[in-house]
């Protein structure tokens, strides 16, 4: 018996139920049923039946395949897709080798999972894959010591990644972000590893110090380690050589900070004779001075919160005065709340030479105290004390907080940039740009990255490693630059920038990223997402691989993406598919 589909012209095909048979040694056949209606309401059934008849083994779909392995994928596949996309590996090194597919699979693990190297072995081996980057890249079989290997491969290439990366963001007379942090250090074996200011409140910890060299949209450029007890102005010149010499730049305007770019370094490193311009901002001295001197006087705001003046203190510069009511009211607030803090401190000191049970006497022992709680917040200098073997009294030092009052809210751009080059409020911009630099440290450092702790032991190995989470960075930098519309920031900050005013009011979003925050939605209707998460939701669309117990073959299959995962797909410019 068979099924036989006879076709029937314009119409659907008639379906029949025949037998095969022979009569005087001639073959003919029969219609045992007329299965044409089944068929149109059911082809699943006829086909089964045709396939029973001719001997072949029906299996239920769960049956049928067997899903041996499945790696979480599509964020492996947009990170990798990505990093190619800019270009990267031909930036680590123009010949392809396994050390460049390591040290390329290094820089993508380190966005997709910062781990240490034996975790990241483990992760891309496919063996114990977590993910699909390994496979992706066709790394095969990962031992530790490889990553290692590669690791120094990368540091040893920095200089030429950087030259490269610089032709490609930076040209003449366009701004150059530079800002420094510091991170502590696990161990006490490597020379760079000093005491030092622990921007991270790790007081008693070794550190580090490493700068970050970037576009004026904060694209990452360069980085550079250095001592962990090296003062900020001390790491000016580096930076200035690098510009000039390797990067081959003529006409620079280097935005820093005021702790950073201060007037010893400005006169020693960043002449305008040799093409440098700078904008960095007034230390608080500074501008007590000029407001001593009447140089700046508070009705310059009644109308406007920002004015250009020049003043005999600082010959050559323009001064860009600007007062911000919220930093007012924020430093007023602060202060008062540190007082009181203080207040309560120096209580205790009070109350002890007041118990009855061992009161605390003698005039070098209470200053002892006094000096252990009074500098705790800073607020010393706000207070006046006297004290005596048997008493101590405390109050505020009203002129002190005046003083400190007449500056609340006020901060001061300077540069020696011409109006031409910069207007005003094009260099109160600037400098407001180094937000984007500290972004990339929050990111670099705690909140994706994970630079610290560092467990480095050889100089060379540590830069390597700051150098590779720096590429991550400026991997992870274009990630949410393209994927912005789906997730919480601004996919459109310039928008938000010409709501303003003035570069010195409080920076806004876009209208169009109010509204998506608000509603929690994207306009076409997907769920809003940090970057983490998207990128969680990304790894769900998996890499399958697949087995039919019928006649034991292998197979890969990838799930099918969902709509929030292809339109991520889209944004980044690739293929679903990949």
């Amino acid at each position: 018996m068979f099924v036989d589909h006879i076709p029937n012209r314009d119409s659907p095909p008639t379906v029949l139920l025949r037998e095969a048979y022979r009569e005087n040694g001639k073959p003919k056949k029969r219609t045992l049923a007329n299965l044409t209606k089944l068929y149109r309401r059911d082809p699943a059934a006829v086909e089964a039946l045709d396939r029973s008849l001719k001997g072949q083994t029906l299996v239920s779909p769960e049956d049928a395949f067997e899903i041996l392995r499945a790696l979480p994928h599509g964020h492996a596949a947009a990170i990798l897709g990505t990093l190619r996309r800019l270009g990267l590996p031909a930036l680590l090194g123009r010949t392809p080798s396994r050390r460049r597919n390591l040290a390329f699979a290094l820089i993508g693990s380190r966005i997709l999972d910062p781990r240490s190297k034996l975790a990241t072995s483990r992760t891309l081996d496919p063996r114990t894959a977590s993910s699909s980057l390994g496979t992706l890249l066709e790394l095969g079989e990962v031992e530790e010591n490889e990553l290692y290997d590669a690791l120094d491969w990368l540091g040893s290439r920095q200089q030429a990644i950087e030259t490269r990366l610089a032709a490609k963001h930076l040209r003449d007379n366009t701004l150059v972000l530079y800002d420094l942090t510091s991170t502590y250090f696990e161990g006490r074996r490597c020379p760079l590893a000093r005491r030092g200011y622990s921007r991270d409140g790790k007081r008693g910890s070794l550190q580090i110090v490493f700068g970050l060299l970037c576009s004026r949209e904060g694209c990452p450029v360069a980085v550079e380690v250095f001592p962990g007890n090296t003062a900020d102005p001390k790491t000016v010149a580096a930076q200035v050589e690098k510009l000039r010499d390797r990067f081959g730049l003529r006409q620079v305007v280097l935005v820093g900070d005021r702790g950073m770019l201060t007037s010893e370094r400005l006169r020693a490193d960043l002449r305008p004779e040799e093409g440098f311009r700078w904008v960095t901002a007034l230390r608080s001295s500074a501008i007590r001075a000029l407001v001593a001197n009447g140089q700046v006087n508070p009705t310059l705001f009644d109308q406007r919160d920002l004015a250009e003046i020049s003043s005999d203190l600082f010959p050559g510069e323009r001064l860009v005065v600007c007062f911000n009511p919220r930093l007012e009211a924020e430093r007023r607030r602060k202060r008062e709340d540190l007082l009181r803090s203080t207040e309560e401190k120096l209580e205790t000191v009070v109350r002890a030479i007041r118990r009855e049970r061992r009161p605390l006497r003698g005039t070098a022992s209470i200053e002892r105290r006094v000096g252990k709680v009074i500098g705790k917040f800073k607020m010393e200098k706000h207070f006046r004390t006297e004290t005596t073997d048997t008493s101590f009294a405390y109050r505020r030092n009203p002129e002190s907080i005046s003083a400190e009052q007449a500056l609340d809210g006020l901060y001061i751009v300077r540069t020696n940039a011409e109006p031409a080059l910069l207007s005003t409020e094009q260099a109160v911009r600037a400098y407001k740009s180094l937000s984007t630099v500290e972004r990339a440290f929050r990111s670099m450092k705690a909140v994706d990255l994970r630079v610290r702790p560092i467990f480095h032991r050889k100089p060379e190995r540590v830069r390597a490693h700051i150098f590779l989470c720096m590429l991550a960075y400026y991997g992870e930098w274009h990630l949410r630059k393209a994927l912005a519309p789906l997730l919480f920031q601004d996919d459109d900050p310039e928008a938000g920038d010409r709501e303003r005013s003035s570069p010195v009011r409080p920076a806004r979003r876009s209208p169009e990223a109010r509204r998506k925050v608000a509603a929690r939605k994207t306009p076409d209707g997907f769920p809003l997402h940090d970057f983490g998460t998207l990128l969680q939701n990304l790894g769900t669309l998996t890499l399958n691989t697949v087995c039919t117990p019928v006649n034991d073959a292998t197979f890969t299959l990838r799930a099918k993406p969902t709509p929030l995962q292809r339109k991520a797909f889209d944004l980044l410019g690739l293929s679903a598919s990949l």
